[in-house]
């Protein structure tokens, strides 16, 4: 079950970016960002109405509250730093390194929670983590700038630690730690709107992508902080690190975007990996 919940999350996660890439092409990546934040954190406070999940421990060392804001903040400095990463131009140096985020929370599990993985597995989450990475699309050819490597680097350091905070809440809560996740964003877009008094150009033929960017990308983290429930951290993490493969394909389908030989066979140690963690 586990495995399930993260795969479906890597997917969502996959799409909400493929949108999300498609109309930062068109409109501010950051009037972007901050309106589907917004719609994250609706969606989170009508799941926590309608479950009436408000009685979790918010407090405490097993409390959903300072993971959800710590993972908030970390996680907005991530997009933060990946965003002004890709917009170097150099996304093939940018994505495959801030792909390896899941090395952080991996590491947690396994020195931290105490995750034992047996060989074949540990072989299979490998293979997946190299997956995602090739799959990405690393493009080194032309060297390697300190710039990008560095934000890509922030981005990845970002993105592990959220994820650790993510399930160190969802131990209490899923649901309460992502909605908390969403209002401390919903807090950084207020105060961009506060400064720039615009949303970029943003209106109504742009509001139904939105909503399931916003949507998507809650309900992805959701279901990621459960499966962190439901098995081992290290292994949800690692399988919901397979985003970038469900983005690839969609601009692969609908923009015709050429993948790189290097991609097809990231997607293949991707699934080869997923199939060991899957039968073993």
């Amino acid at each position: 079950m586990a495995s399930i919940l993260a795969l479906f999350s890597s997917v969502l996660w996959g799409s909400a970016d493929y949108h999300a890439g498609k109309l930062s092409k068109k409109f501010p990546t950051i009037a972007v960002l901050a309106l589907t934040q917004a719609i994250g954190f609706v969606t989170g406070v009508v799941l926590v109405l309608v479950s009436r999940s408000w009685d979790a421990e918010p407090f405490g060392s097993g409390g959903y509250l300072l993971p959800g804001i710590f993972a908030g903040i970390l996680g907005f400095l991530g997009l933060i730093s990946l965003y002004a990463g890709l917009s170097t131009g150099r996304m093939g140096v940018v994505s495959p390194i801030s792909s390896l985020s899941a090395l952080i929370p991996l590491g947690y599990a396994i020195y931290f929670k105490g995750d034992d993985l047996s060989t074949i597995i540990s072989i299979g989450v490998f293979i997946a983590m190299l997956g995602g990475f090739l799959a990405s699309g690393p493009e080194v050819s032309q060297g390697l700038p300190l710039k990008p490597v560095l934000l890509a680097l922030g981005a990845a350091i970002f993105f592990g630690s959220a994820l650790v905070c993510m399930a160190i809440g969802s131990q209490s809560s899923a649901l309460m730690t992502m909605t908390t996740m969403r209002t401390t964003t919903l807090l950084f877009g207020i105060t961009l709107f506060l400064r720039y008094r615009h949303i970029g150009g943003l209106g109504k033929p742009e509001l139904p992508i939105l909503i399931f960017i916003g949507v998507a990308d809650f309900v992805a983290n959701l279901l990621l902080g459960v499966a962190t429930t439901k098995g081992l951290v290290s292994i949800a993490m690692v399988l919901g690190a397979l985003y970038p493969i469900a983005t690839s394909l969609l601009a692969f389908i609908f923009l015709h975007e050429r993948l790189h030989k290097v991609q097809y066979v990231g997607i293949i140690f991707a699934v080869l990996g997923v199939c060991i963690i899957s039968v073993f």
